[in-house]
């Protein structure tokens, strides 16, 4: 029997395979180019941000929660596998190293044209690799939508895709909502055509909520080359938001010296979840709860820190009770790295095994 041929609807989840846009994917290796030309790069933008990243080695880290995100440059030359990002989603204390693959879906005529996908990557390459720092999972492909959009236009779609997903994603909507979702997405697609913006807003409603079906990443990039906008960071969660306190003066990127906060290219959250754009998902009628974990930092263990509610010890602050996922109520003794404080292991054996590692990071936290 042949297969039933899906259509496009606004209230019923898409798929990919039917998009028309091209897909353009960029592997872990030229990744890592795109890293090492970036920090050979020395404009205005990196020099940038290699100040902010300067400014974070010299704050130090204070004694703290070991739930709380953190960033640390502590050691070493200024390289991603020196800097360490704590994991919001398995509380790792991990470089900045992992590379990823960047899946871009733009419009044909951008390939008909002959222009790379490599420069739409390398514009928001640190904020990609702070996000990517940020999770131990999950993030290992990230996706991009290239579009023309100027700045109300983006405002306006992220507006309709925070409706999308609150009041119709996974839920009985309302009539009154229904009729609201149906005049909004009909105004955004003429006033996208009128303005001959490419992809039109029908293939970008597709692929983003197709991407949210399907793939279910951890955040996505709206992105736009056209000079008087910026780019969109979609969040599918309030726990994968950057914390303001360490994020709030990220550099905008822009390669202007004369450039304010709002000549932003990529629309980091600066101050956390008072400007991020966190989309509600839904299934199945209800809200999707993330569960966050305490781990041990030896990547490979599987261990998971069964007081996770309190976020740190009492007392001395060096024993703690954890167990493994694999071994139901099975308790095992964790230590606290002595010296930085930061990181939990389940066994010195896992400690030793994560030194070669840890050791570009562990110092002795400011009392």
């Amino acid at each position: 029997m042949p297969r039933r041929k899906q259509f496009y609807s606004i209230f019923s989840p898409p798929s990919l395979s039917m998009s028309e846009l091209v897909k353009t994917t960029l592997d872990h290796d030229e990744t890592d180019l795109l890293i090492d030309q970036w920090l050979d790069h020395r404009g205005h933008g990196q020099l940038a941000y290699y100040e902010w990243f300067s400014d974070i080695r010299e704050r130090r880290h204070a004694v703290l929660s070991q739930k709380k995100q953190i960033l640390a440059w502590n050691k070493g030359e200024f390289v991603p596998e020196n800097v360490f990002c704590r994991t919001v989603d398995t509380g790792r204390l991990i470089p900045l190293d992992r590379t990823w693959t960047t899946h871009v879906y733009h419009h044909h005529s951008f390939k008909d044209r002959g222009l790379p996908m490599k420069p739409v990557v390398f514009t928001i390459l640190p904020e990609l690799m702070l996000l990517r720092g940020m999770h131990d999972v999950g993030c290992d492909e990230i996706y991009i939508i290239v579009t023309d959009l100027k700045r109300q236009e983006m405002d306006d779609v992220t507006e309709y895709f925070k409706m999308v997903c609150r009041y119709s994603s996974g839920r009985t909507r309302k009539p009154s909502m229904e009729r609201r979702i149906r005049y909004e997405h009909m105004r955004l697609t003429h006033t996208l055509l009128r303005q001959r913006r490419t992809p039109c807003f029908p293939q970008i409603d597709l692929v983003v909520r197709a991407l949210l079906y399907e793939k279910q990443p951890r955040f996505f990039v709206l992105f736009s080359h056209h000079g008087t906008s910026y780019s969109q960071i979609f969040f599918t969660h309030t726990s994968y938001v950057p914390d303001a306190d360490i994020f709030y003066d990220l550099p905008t990127g822009c390669p202007n010296p004369c450039c304010n906060d709002d000549c932003e290219m990529i629309r980091f959250p600066r101050r956390g979840l008072e400007t991020a754009t966190v989309l509600n998902i839904w299934g199945k009628g209800r809200r999707r709860k993330i569960q966050t974990r305490s781990m041990c930092n030896w990547v490979d263990c599987n261990v998971l820190f069964a007081n996770e509610d309190s976020g740190s010890t009492t007392g001395s602050g060096s024993d703690i009770s954890v167990r493994s996922s694999d071994s139901g109520d099975d308790r095992i003794t964790g230590q606290t790295c002595s010296k930085c404080k930061l990181v939990k292991y389940c066994s010195v054996d896992h400690q030793r095994k994560d030194w070669e590692e840890h050791r570009r990071v562990c110092v002795k936290p400011i009392v």
